[in-house]
């Protein structure tokens, strides 16, 4: 175990502090505090664009295990500016991640405080909810300074950060489908926003014979229709999807003149644009083993989550939730596809992925016009493979 003698504090702003030392960088971050449950992509997670404005709980007792690698980055830089483990780790024995998770931190300027019983500060976040907090590590800290920091600080809610994290001008994208991967000859061109995109992503649209060009989250519906797609993608990212209202008239002013397929922060965003709403959960969904019901296939999908806000599910899905009826069938019971058909204004719009945790809006499309959005990432990165299906059908669909 890597031991520092470096004093470290994570204050939450009900005023719960929890003691720990401090390895990475020394210093002062402060955000909503998350939890994150996978077990492994402790890198991926920190470079994940979603995670801006956060600081991560790896539930996952041990971290730094086996290193770290450029090619796990999800971006340039690393979004999750603290972290908060049990033990950490810094060790390189992967002959494919070279370099020592601590070390990589330290070169970023990552805060990291380590020694947490991580068990209970998850538990204080499910149930009282995700909340502001510190993440402290250095010498001469004041603990009741650090609390009025917190009590001063904004919540996430009503925080544009797609905007923060978006690249500054459009590129192209040229990393092709990953290491390893066969990258094919591209027979599409889309155009991707990027509200805090993620590499991944790019590599899986890359596989099925994409050829991305990433614009910014402010581009326009007619700089993007002036390119002539044959598809577009919406991106995750952080932040409150009601506070990026621009996208939305953005999307609405897409629909229907291109096919569209969006993911996360992107589902959010096409559901807003064709009159659902959206509301930000109580401690989120942050994880690689979450269970969707596909109810165009039947099929359940296990997959990687990483939101705080979600869609608000239609009357039909939250009487079958008042019902207590979650899982049963394999699915929220006495629903079908059908019976999740509603009127939006672009037409038919149907759910189509439940979670089955908890019923909330997983998946959506319109019945009339080639445009559909998950919430969750089919891309994985970390996490399982069961929803790559998602980007072939984006190619399918392209393609007629």
């Amino acid at each position: 175990m890597y031991r520092g003698d470096i004093p470290g504090y994570v204050v939450l702003e009900d005023g719960t502090v929890f003691d720990g030392f401090g390895f990475g960088a020394q210093g002062t971050v402060l955000g909503e505090v998350v939890f994150n449950t996978g077990m492994t992509g402790y890198q991926e997670v920190a470079t994940d664009p979603s995670y801006h404005g956060q600081m991560v709980t790896y539930t996952y007792p041990m971290i730094g295990n086996y290193g770290a690698a450029e090619p796990l980055l999800e971006s340039a830089d690393a979004h999750s500016r603290a972290i908060i483990v049990r033990e950490i780790k810094n060790t390189a024995w992967n002959a494919t991640c070279p370099e020592a998770w601590v070390d990589w931190l330290v070169d970023r300027g990552i805060v990291g405080v380590a020694g947490i019983d991580t068990r209970a500060l998850t538990r204080r976040i499910r149930e009282h909810g995700a909340m502001t907090a510190c993440v402290a590590a250095g010498h001469d800290l004041k603990v009741d300074d650090l609390l009025a920091s917190v009590r001063a600080f904004p919540s996430m809610a009503g925080r544009d950060l797609a905007s923060v994290v978006t690249c500054a001008e459009p590129y192209e994208w040229d990393g092709g489908a990953g290491w390893g991967v066969e990258t094919p000859e591209p027979r599409f061109n889309v155009v991707a926003y990027d509200f805090g995109l993620k590499r991944s992503i790019l590599r899986n649209l890359a596989a099925v014979g994409c050829r991305v060009t990433v614009v910014p989250a402010g581009w326009t519906a007619e700089q993007t229709l002036a390119m002539k797609p044959d598809g577009v993608f919406l991106s995750n990212g952080p932040g409150d999807p009601a506070a990026v209202g621009y996208a939305v008239e953005t999307i609405r002013g897409l629909l229907g003149k291109v096919p569209v397929f969006g993911i996360c922060l992107g589902h959010q965003l096409m559901a807003l644009a064709v009159g659902f709403s959206t509301y930000k959960l109580k401690f989120g969904h942050r994880g690689i083993n979450h269970p969707v019901r596909n109810y165009l296939s039947g099929r359940i999908e296990i997959t990687s989550q990483n939101h705080g806000f979600a869609v608000e599910p239609p009357g039909v899905v939250k009487a079958a939730m008042e019902r207590g009826s979650v899982v049963g069938d394999g699915g929220v019971s006495g629903l079908s596809a059908d019976d999740m058909v509603l009127d939006s204004e672009f037409g038919p719009a149907q759910i189509t992925h439940l979670n089955l945790n908890d019923g909330t809006v997983e998946g959506l499309r319109l019945l009339d016009i080639p445009a559909y959005c998950v919430q969750y990432h089919p891309e994985a990165g970390p996490g399982p493979h069961d929803s790559h299906y998602l980007f072939r059908q984006f190619a399918e669909v392209m393609g007629g």
